[in-house]
């Protein structure tokens, strides 16, 4: 087994272990959900109170997960968290983020609360990349994924923006969500730019795989297209 499809293996049956518990998977494993699957280091998990954490912290720790000492810097998001990892093998390690009560945009100073989170996952499917297995989870549905996203505005969340919006359900609601937060045609401008460049495919195909002109094509208008609802 190679060690990208062993460290999913291993987060599949970690999520096995905590499914009874109260959480909300967001990041790159909610984006395999609704997209095509991507590679995922870390699984990140939203709680609500504290006393959930500890259960968790304790079944992670019982299937041979350790507690990290990370700096917030390491993180995309970050609010109040804990870092749970299980080495693998060498250079590679199967991890879990936990993030509490809130979770905290680095760059742009964005805050969203558990609540917000909660109110808008789901009980679905959980997809892997390199594996055949699914599980039941409370995932962040597709349209308040695409709001976080889309205020991070990293490289990686422009890519998974990109791949998301076909898909969405209410791009009203996703802009509306977006201008409470943040300025969105600030957040458009940099999504443009970047979706508009030489480089975007290449880059793009790198993560997801190859994309056909004419699917490439039908997202860049799809994403294009956000900047026109009212």
């Amino acid at each position: 087994m190679e060690k990208l499809q062993l460290r999913e293996k291993l987060i599949f049956e970690a999520l096995e272990k905590i499914e009874q518990f109260n959480f909300v998977i967001i990041g790159g494993y909610a984006v395999n959900t609704y997209a095509i699957p991507r590679f995922s280091v870390d699984c990140d998990i939203v709680l609500e109170d504290y006393g959930e954490t500890r259960r968790i912290e304790e079944e992670l720790t019982n299937n041979g997960y350790k507690k990290q000492i990370t700096s917030k810097l390491e993180l995309s998001y970050h609010g109040d968290f804990t870092r749970y990892e299980k080495n693998i093998m060498k250079d590679i390690d199967a991890s879990f983020d936990i993030l509490i009560k809130s979770v905290f945009d680095r760059d742009t100073k964005v805050k969203f609360d558990a609540k917000w989170i909660f109110e808008n996952s789901n009980i679905i499917f959980l997809k892997g990349k390199t594996i055949i297995e699914k599980i039941k989870a409370r995932v962040i549905n597709i349209d308040a994924l695409i709001v976080m996203k889309f205020i991070s505005c990293r490289e990686s969340d422009i890519r998974d923006v990109f791949m998301l919006i076909p898909k969405c359900i209410n791009s009203k609601w996703i802009k509306e969500e977006i201008n409470k937060r943040y300025d969105f045609n600030d957040r458009f401008k940099k999504i443009k730019n970047k979706i508009t460049s030489k480089e975007f495919k290449n880059n793009l195909q790198g993560v997801y795989g190859k994309i056909d002109e004419t699917t490439f094509e039908r997202y860049k208008k799809a994403l294009l297209d956000m900047n026109n609802f009212k």
